[in-house]
């Protein structure tokens, strides 16, 4: 039987047990079973991967083999791949493939994991649902009517079916942490500058974070270990030594301090998940961890403070995509003959005019938008889905003249006291304990209409990315709906071993 994990994987390929060719052929025909209705790959390169596997197997074979010798793994459509299509799942990079390995491929390929294809992901990592995708919605693995959770639902799903042994994901709000929980499986966020985010198409740069998805504590640890580390090229890269998380898995310690913060488990919280959280704090409290009540109390102000930031970093960085230096490109000659057109209709209006309807009619004459202008508009309107454009508009707004005091820097104020908060909480407690999402995976197509209630699916998760610190999810339970429930330990700064830990207790007490 082929094993899930990459440890499981490695043991068996180093008895002589197990071809890597093998182990990558089993997952192209899990793909080629379940990808269809799962919709999770939206690229594969089986080729270029069964002739990675054979280099790899020679370097296994003769004992100088790297420490992910064994991963298989699907990357998310965001992050740059020389060679192969990074679309971040818009039709506004439709086209686009890669000229250059983002740091973290690099990484990956050094420590020889080999890469099977791209996941699906929400478009511009805008989204809680990964329905917001030019592939279509992907779909959970443990009911195909339900949401995988997003941004990175195709990078959970994969997983979850058994399409790869591990992903990489990328984490602005949540989008690693909240489809791990739905898809029950363990993602990692990583503290901010603790991985490069060279090669990362940004969304919002101050929060993105790259981080893997695994079936395991240990497999995610070892995957955080290969792509963690500075980076020159990256400008907001930590220059601190990568500690040992495969040993943090491998030996955790149970007599940690976990903060259990009431802001979390209050109004919104779905009672079957409630339940499922607060008897895994038993267990871990049972088994040695001291539980420590503690205070978040500006965690209430977290939602509004991201969706102002996030979507104002958003709205730059998305400005570049303008179908002129690059990106998707309405029609130029439909373009100028629409306003052909118009100009046309308003000349025959302009003539047939009283002398006191003229000037209203030259006024709308001039204001036509320029050839260019118009380009700029149709390539834009083409190119993005309505979750992109909805983001940039609210970006823009906050932005804009007269409304940034009011919105962008009253936000930026109150995400430096929500950082203040986990600072102090820190000072009492080693990790802090919460479910990762509000609720299980709900049906697709129940909340695309309401953005505000799809918003409100990353209330325990977008405190992590506006203090900047680090985040894991674990599978806690199946609740009694049949879905997974995930269980998600928050960790100071460049404190990755301690969530790891924290984790693996998780595991061992199931």
């Amino acid at each position: 039987m082929i094993p899930n994990t990459i440890q499981d994987a490695r043991a068996q390929i180093l008895a002589g047990n197990l071809k890597l060719t093998d182990l990558v052929e089993h997952y192209y025909t899990n793909i080629d079973a379940s990808n269809e209705e799962i919709n999770a790959f939206v690229y594969l390169n089986k080729e270029d991967a069964l002739k990675q596997a054979q280099e790899i197997q020679k370097k296994a074979d003769a004992g100088n083999h790297g420490p992910l010798m064994g991963a298989v793994m699907g990357i998310k459509d965001v992050i740059c791949e020389n060679g192969k299509p990074t679309t971040c799942a818009s039709e506004m990079l439709g086209d686009f493939h890669s000229v250059y390995d983002a740091t973290v491929i690099e990484r990956l390929k050094a420590a020889d994991a080999i890469i099977v294809g791209r996941v699906n992901m929400d478009e511009f990592a805008m989204g809680s649902t990964n329905e917001y995708s030019r592939y279509g919605a992907a779909r959970n693995p443990h009911d195909t009517t339900k949401v995988t959770g997003g941004s990175s639902g195709g990078s959970a799903a994969a997983v979850a079916a058994n399409m790869a042994n591990t992903t990489l994901g990328s984490d602005t709000g949540g989008s690693i942490r909240q489809p791990a929980s739905y898809c029950g499986v363990v993602g990692i966020k990583p503290t901010y500058g603790r991985v490069s985010r060279f090669g990362l198409v940004a969304f919002a740069s101050s929060f993105d974070s790259i981080g893997p998805l695994a079936h395991s504590v240990e497999d995610a640890a070892a995957v955080l270990q290969a792509i963690a580390g500075f980076d020159e090229r990256d400008n907001t890269s930590a220059q601190l030594e990568v500690p040992d998380f495969v040993a943090a898995a491998q030996n955790p310690k149970k007599d940690i301090k976990i903060g259990v913060p009431e802001e979390f488990f209050g109004e919104g919280l779905d009672e079957g998940v409630k339940a499922i959280v607060e008897a895994n704090i038993k267990k871990l409290e049972e088994n040695g961890a001291e539980i420590v009540p503690i205070h978040l109390p500006h965690t209430k102000y977290g939602l509004a403070t991201y969706y102002i930031l996030a979507t104002a970093e958003a709205s730059s960085n998305l400005a570049r995509f303008d179908g002129i230096r690059y990106g998707h490109r309405a029609d130029k000659n439909a373009v100028l003959d629409e306003l052909k057109a118009e100009e046309a209709e308003i000349k025959a209006r302009l003539k047939a005019a009283s002398d006191e309807e003229k000037p209203k009619i030259e006024t709308e004459l001039e204001k036509l938008d320029s050839a260019l202008t118009r380009l700029y508009k149709k390539s834009r309107t083409e190119g993005f889905g309505p979750e992109v454009k909805r983001r940039i508009m609210l970006g823009t707004y906050v932005l804009s003249a007269g409304y940034y005091d009011a919105y962008y820097g009253k936000a930026q104020r109150v995400r430096r006291l929500i950082q203040n908060d986990f600072k102090e909480a820190f000072k009492q407690v080693d990790v802090i304990v919460s479910p990762t999402a509000p609720t299980t995976a709900f049906d697709i197509g129940s909340e695309i209409n309401d953005p505000l209630q799809m918003y409100l699916n990353d209330a325990y998760t977008i405190s992590a990315n506006l203090a900047g610190i680090c985040g894991i999810s674990v599978p806690a339970g199946t609740h009694e709906n049949g879905l997974p429930v995930g269980i998600q330990f928050l960790g100071d700064v460049f404190q990755e071993e301690k969530i790891i830990n924290a984790g693996r207790l998780v595991e061992l007490l199931r």
